[in-house]
């Protein structure tokens, strides 16, 4: 049994979307950030960084395993069902290539992105255009590496899953402010739809329920 500690976030439901598709019985509980929930001290004991999600794998070898960071996470994940990350070195290291493109490119720069267009109450037109160019040229990054392919590595894998939300929730307001630009990447709209026509995606991204 897996508890997962979540909220409704590109970063939570990368994980609700590995548990739907590995068919791994799981518990939810939900995490609401709004409220503060992140720096209750129960919470912390799990995760001292204040962050979602936090797994706890209950069938590891020494009792009852907290992981943290949504990449360790998708990895040990992967690992244990023996899915969705190759063992053969070159496709392994293509899956973890653009696992670490999310983490350490389209998930920062998304989320600043958002915040400084929608959450900063005050509006820094420097910080605004800095975010969104950057995530529309990591778009592009996107498009550029899906042509030719359907995936973003050899077969459906947790690279996908770990883009999907972040690129699926930012797309139609990206799109918005820059139609004539997004509209260049149309391997990543294809994407877009074939990860989400997935019925384990589709329930992935309804937890925690609202």
């Amino acid at each position: 049994m897996i508890d997962l500690y979540t909220w409704s976030t590109p970063n939570g439901r990368k994980i609700s979307i590995m548990l739907e598709e590995a068919a791994l019985p799981y518990k939810v509980t939900a995490v609401n950030l709004a409220a503060g929930e992140q720096h209750a001290p129960a919470f912390l004991a799990l995760n001292p960084n204040g962050r979602i999600p936090v797994i706890v794998d209950h069938d590891v070898e020494g009792g009852p395993y907290p992981i943290i960071e949504s990449g360790a996470i998708l990895i040990h994940l992967a690992e244990k069902t023996g899915r969705f990350l190759p063992r053969e070195v070159r496709a392994r290291g293509d899956v973890l290539q653009w696992l670490m493109f999310q983490m350490g490119g389209i998930g920062p720069m998304l989320g600043q992105a958002n915040y400084f267009v929608n959450t900063a109450t005050e509006k820094i037109p420097f910080a605004i255009e800095r975010y969104i160019n950057e995530s529309v040229r990591l778009l592009g990054v996107l498009n550029t590496r899906l042509e030719g392919r359907e995936f973003l590595a050899d077969g459906y894998s947790i690279a996908d899953m770990a883009t999907y939300p972040w690129v699926a929730a930012a797309w139609p307001a990206l799109r918005s402010i820059m139609p004539e630009r997004v509209g260049e990447f149309g391997r990543v709209a294809r994407w877009l739809d074939t990860v989400g026509a997935r019925p384990a995606v589709e329930r992935g991204m309804r937890v925690p329920v609202p």
